[in-house]
């Protein structure tokens, strides 16, 4: 991605960030969950456009969960027939892969222990019983599904405002300029390494400032009360559907001084943090319900920014 920027950068040609970054996360998860790329050529292309309709679907709105009687409306819209048609693409093409992962282990082709990547830690527990957990092809589909829709949309997501972010507000990304410059001074690298980056504060709290103010999931995940309970004095049923904004815990004028305005400093010398231990700050959400993504996410976020 780098080098494209710098080639269309050099020819004083337009680029598309919200593509690029799309395609780079769409890249990092491919070979994260599946060991390779699935992006590139014809079939890439198709990859990627049913991708995006997978996630576009994952965020939209469905009448039918809200008012039931409402739900002959995305038969009508078409919905129903494109969540079809994504989903038996997604089932075909997931369903080759186990396969042939499955034929090549038996064929004695597997990498090695050094070499795994999700999809093949899933197939061996499929195969092997591991630790007593058993799971069916449905659950390895669904499992890999869950990778995409986590970790690709939210992450290009999070990109984008920062960049907007940072294009909006050139003094914060002239301190971050600088402090990539100080880092390769005193290292004497040519570019940044994974090592240099937690040493990055200032790059750190802009992360943070785009998580509070920009949170890639402003509802999180729905959830659901699994016992009646009262909550601030409000009788919540067991079954209610239950949504958090946490777009507005991030903007709340009672925790944070000037919500609205793009401030990293605020985050210097700052113990809160985005993990879930900090209710003030909860883009991943918190405690046993939060995205086990977080990690993962941060470094993706650090090594793109």
């Amino acid at each position: 991605m780098v080098e494209k920027i710098r080639e269309l950068g050099s020819e004083s040609m337009p680029m598309n960030l919200s593509e690029m970054f799309m395609d780079l996360t769409n890249d990092v998860i491919c070979r994260v969950v599946l060991g390779k790329k699935y992006g590139e050529g014809e079939s890439g292309d198709e990859f990627k456009m049913l991708l995006r309709d997978f996630v576009t679907l994952m965020g939209s709105l469905d009448m039918g969960d809200f008012v039931p009687w409402f739900g002959w409306v995305n038969w009508v819209t078409g919905v129903d027939a494109k969540i079809d048609r994504v989903a038996k693409w997604f089932d075909e093409f997931l369903e080759g892969l186990v396969e042939e992962r499955l034929k090549l282990s038996n064929d004695g082709g597997d990498d090695g222990e050094g070499n795994k990547n999700f999809f093949d830690i899933l197939l061996q527990i499929y195969r092997d019983n591991s630790a007593g957990i058993s799971i069916d092809r449905d659950c390895i589909k669904a499992q890999i599904l869950i990778a995409f829709a986590a970790g690709t949309d939210t992450t290009s997501t999070f990109l984008e405002w920062a960049m907007s972010e940072l294009l909006r507000n050139p003094r914060v990304m002239i301190k971050v300029q600088d402090e990539v410059r100080e880092i390769l001074s005193l290292t004497g690298k040519a570019e940044i390494a994974e090592d240099d980056l937690e040493h990055m504060q200032y790059l750190k709290a802009v992360i943070k400032e785009v998580l509070r103010i920009h949170p890639s999931v402003p509802l999180l995940v729905l959830h659901e009360a699994r016992e009646d309970i009262r909550v601030m004095g409000y009788d919540i049923t067991a079954g209610t559907m239950v949504i958090t904004n946490a777009w507005a815990i991030g903007r709340d004028p009672s925790t944070w001084e000037e919500p609205d305005e793009f401030r990293p400093e605020r985050f210097l010398n700052c113990p809160i943090d985005f993990r879930g231990h900090d209710f003030q700050l909860i883009p991943f959400g918190a405690e046993r319900r939060g995205c086990p993504g977080i990690s993962f996410a941060r470094v993706i976020a650090l090594k793109s920014e």
